[in-house]
């Protein structure tokens, strides 16, 4: 571990040293705070907003859905006599304002984030804090090195709207004033006030419309890139002394005392800094690499209502998606597991499975309504996966008994048996689902009627984990029967048929003598779709496996060669006629690259075991390994969004990052083949 971790010092810098780097250089970097409510606060590392989804408060009115920009950006000035001069930065239509640049000298993050300014020898200090367990901000802003009297300014904007969506000045906006600052509502929400108050500030009532905000990242996505937002005023004082003014934003559902909002600040910082150390409590290293990997782990986990009672999930990435089915049990064992918060990972599983319907658990949960829905083949596959996986980590065996195995018996029987999407077993044991105008593996990109990546029938991680899911419920009935029942020992016998059989039609269908790789898929009528693609890593990763060693060394063999990059796997080899190299443009088109060639670093987490395994982890595959995944640990720390990985990129050259700005799988599979790597134990 020392070795290995040795090779890597340095990435645990979450520093930005703003001088000497241009405008659009720091625009490329984001940062991002969560909280356990699926809300966030997030910019770039010089408070120029970029994106529609940018704010320093993003709440969510029924948790973790329903969220609501209410906070966009704040513009602050410091006057010193007749002189003043803004700390904030901003891009309009045709101009930029840009004078708080001069004056950043540095940008860095922990629980919060902050700001070092410097104009006229006076140091300011802006920092941002997001309340862990309710949609609350507090913008903190320290003064030293007092050289003169100053006054000091503060005016929010204002969106109140559908974090999806854009504000415009045709909309109204009602102010009512408290004691210590005010509220703000509009018509267009029926639930949520945004409370903003300040105990060391007066309020001077100047309500402005400020038109024409312009966001860059919305351009680039060919989307509508102009919002107006609503300003009610302006936050004041004067400071003649080394001090510290605070500036909260809330949002609720009722009216309450603004007032003892302010007295929350030494509490948020005391429960941001707690939840850190707790979130690290149950790693059995902690080397800065993990621990960087393990906090940005926890910006993804959040609290979800069910039943009545509150649990655990997993969101898939910020700052647009819910929480996925796939991508919450492909993110489990590095987000939970890994990390031993066994608890909250006991907490997702039995979420998801209180969920279960017709065999099949959620894929995803609605942005609004929270309501499930079904359109996967993957995910319950990857929740029966997770589920051992759980308890081989923690030997659970009652959670694992009474609340996972019968929705596990469940999804394996329907999927045998049949459900929805023409969900079913094939008279060759393996499992074929969908048509031609569904998407229901991960590779889900349709735009319209068009389904940009169409892999109905079967798909070969499907029926990878078919079969090693069968294997284990083989494995697992058959350790019960030695205490229990003869019952158990013929369940174990009916999966072990049922597996063998999957086993020989797999290596008869998705074995490729004449390329000597996998099959991506094998179509309803017979025709089979050989596109060199990386679903066939799992068919070497998972713990059991159809193939022999031989053939297991050609498939880690051709994805190295033909779709390994710095940051990821790509989705389809670049010779491939089909191949696109680029994730840009309209949605259309974006769709249409985001599985012909786009590059997912999650992808990594499977191909670092599978190369691992066929090189019987020795030292040699470990240190190759550990270069292989280099890149994204440096990205983790110094590009796209600080102290997070993003989806997707560029699968040419220069490889610039697209997607969300923080995903969980990105996050999670980089954090298990990291932990993968140095486990002396494998």
């Amino acid at each position: 571990m020392a070795l290995l971790s040795k090779k890597l010092k340095g990435l645990e810098c979450k520093t930005i040293a703003v001088g000497g780097r241009s405008f659009d250089e720091l625009l490329e970097k984001e940062w991002l705070l969560t909280n356990s409510r699926g809300g966030f606060a997030s910019s770039t590392v010089i408070g120029c907003n970029t994106r529609r989804y940018h704010g320093l408060l993003v709440g969510t009115l029924t948790p973790p859905a329903a969220r609501i920009l209410t906070l966009s950006n704040c513009l602050e000035m410091v006057h010193i006599g007749n002189n003043a001069k803004r700390l904030s930065c901003f891009e309009f239509e045709g101009t930029t304002a840009l004078e708080g640049m001069e004056f950043l000298k540095e940008f860095n993050k922990d629980g919060g984030v902050h700001f070092e300014y410097e104009l006229w020898d006076v140091r300011v200090k802006k920092s941002v804090y997001l309340m862990p367990d309710s949609d609350q901000v507090a913008l903190v802003y320290t003064f030293s090195n007092m050289i003169a009297e100053l006054d000091f300014s503060v005016r929010p904007f204002v969106a109140m709207r559908d974090f999806h969506s854009l504000q415009n000045s045709k909309t109204a906006m009602y102010t009512t004033m408290q004691d210590n600052g005010i509220t703000v509502q509009s018509p267009g929400l029926k639930n949520g006030n945004l409370y903003i108050c300040s105990r060391q500030m007066r309020f001077e009532d100047d309500r402005q419309w400020w038109y024409n905000f312009y966001y860059r990242k919305e351009k680039q996505r060919q989307a509508e890139y102009f919002e107006d937002l609503w300003s009610p005023g302006v936050f004041k004082c004067h400071i003649d002394c080394p001090s510290r003014v605070v500036l909260f934003a809330s949002l609720g559902e009722d009216d309450r005392n603004i007032e003892d909002e302010c007295d929350d600040l030494e509490i948020m910082i005391d429960n941001l800094t707690l939840n850190e150390k707790e979130v690290s409590l149950g790693l059995e290293k902690k080397d800065q690499i993990i621990l960087d990997l393990t906090s940005a782990a926890d910006q993804f986990v959040i609290e979800r209502q069910v039943a009545g009672k509150t649990s655990t999930s997993i969101l898939a990435g910020f700052p647009w998606f819910l929480d996925w089915g796939r991508d919450t049990f492909i993110s489990l064992k590095g987000i939970l597991l890994c990390t031993g918060r066994y608890d909250k990972a006991a907490k997702v599983l039995t979420t998801f499975a209180a969920a279960v319907d017709e065999g099949m658990i959620p894929n995803r949960f609605d942005d609004y309504d929270n309501l499930p829905h079904y359109n996967s083949i993957d995910a319950s596959m990857w929740f029966v996966h997770s589920a051992f996986e759980y308890l081989q980590a923690t030997s659970d065996t009652k959670t694992f008994c009474s609340e996972l195995l019968p929705a596990i018996r469940w999804i394996m029987d329907s999927y045998y048996k049949g459900t929805r999407f023409g969900i079913h077993a094939d008279h060759d044991g393996l499992i074929t689902g969908g048509d031609k105008d569904t998407q229901l593996t991960w590779m889900d990109a349709k735009f319209g009627d068009q389904v940009f990546t169409p892999r109905y029938g079967k798909a070969v991680e499907i029926n990878a984990l078919w079969y090693s899911n069968l294997r284990r419920l083989e494995e697992y009935y058959k350790l019960k029967s030695k205490d229990q029942s003869d019952q158990d020992e013929q369940t174990a016998n009916y999966y072990g048929k049922l597996a063998s059989n999957a086993k020989k039609s797999f290596n008869m269908l998705f074995w490729n003598n004449g390329v000597g790789y996998l099959n991506d898929c094998i179509l309803p009528d017979g025709r089979v779709d050989s596109s060199l693609r990386p679903n066939q890593i799992y068919a070497v990763s998972l713990p059991h496996s159809p193939l022999d060693e031989g053939q297991k060394k050609c498939v880690v063999g051709v994805v190295e060669r033909e779709l390994l990059t710095p940051y990821g796997i790509r989705t389809l080899t670049s010779r491939d006629p089909r191949y696109i190299g680029t994730y840009q443009g309209d949605t259309y088109t974006r769709d249409s690259a985001y599985h012909q060639g786009t590059v997912w670093p999650f992808l990594m987490g499977g191909f670092i075991e599978a190369y691992l395994k066929i090189n019987d982890f020795s030292k040699q595959s470990r240190r190759k390994a550990l270069r292989y995944l280099r890149p994204l640990l440096e990205h983790l720390n110094e590009d796209g969004c600080i102290t997070s990985i993003c989806e997707i990129f560029d699968g040419e050259t220069p490889q610039k990052p697209h997607g969300c700005l923080a995903q969980a799988w990105s996050v999670a599979e980089i954090l298990r083949a990291y932990i993968l790597i140095n486990d002396n134990n494998a």
